[in-house]
């Protein structure tokens, strides 16, 4: 059970920082006119890539842990959209869900 809680405060540090960051970037940057000078740079390109394939990996886990379409559709627009923010605020939740059970937390419905 210790480790669930190391976990589960590791998650919520994670979800506060990526918020905090991410409000950083709305409030003081300017996304489209940022966002256009990252994409003509072909490590900005990569990068971006990058950042995609890893939200469409962990939306892979969440369509084979979740039995109701409607949540994982969800989840997947919200960490297209969220990023990395949704998804640490997603693995803490069902963390909490999970009542520390790992087996339940990996593998939702199926375990």
């Amino acid at each position: 059970m210790k480790t669930v809680r190391i976990f589960s405060i590791y998650l919520a540090i994670l979800t506060i920082v990526m918020i905090g960051v991410l409000v950083f970037g709305f409030t003081q940057g300017d996304f489209w006119e940022e966002g256009a000078i990252l994409t003509e740079m072909p490590w900005g390109i990569v990068s971006l890539f990058d950042v995609y394939v890893g939200f469409l990996l962990f939306c892979a886990w969440i369509w084979y842990r979740e039995p109701r379409f409607w949540a994982k559709a969800f989840m997947t627009i919200a960490i297209l959209l969220g990023g990395n923010a949704v998804s640490a605020l997603y693995a803490w939740i069902v963390l909490l869900r999970s009542e520390g059970d790992l087996r339940v937390f990996f593998l939702g419905s199926r375990a």
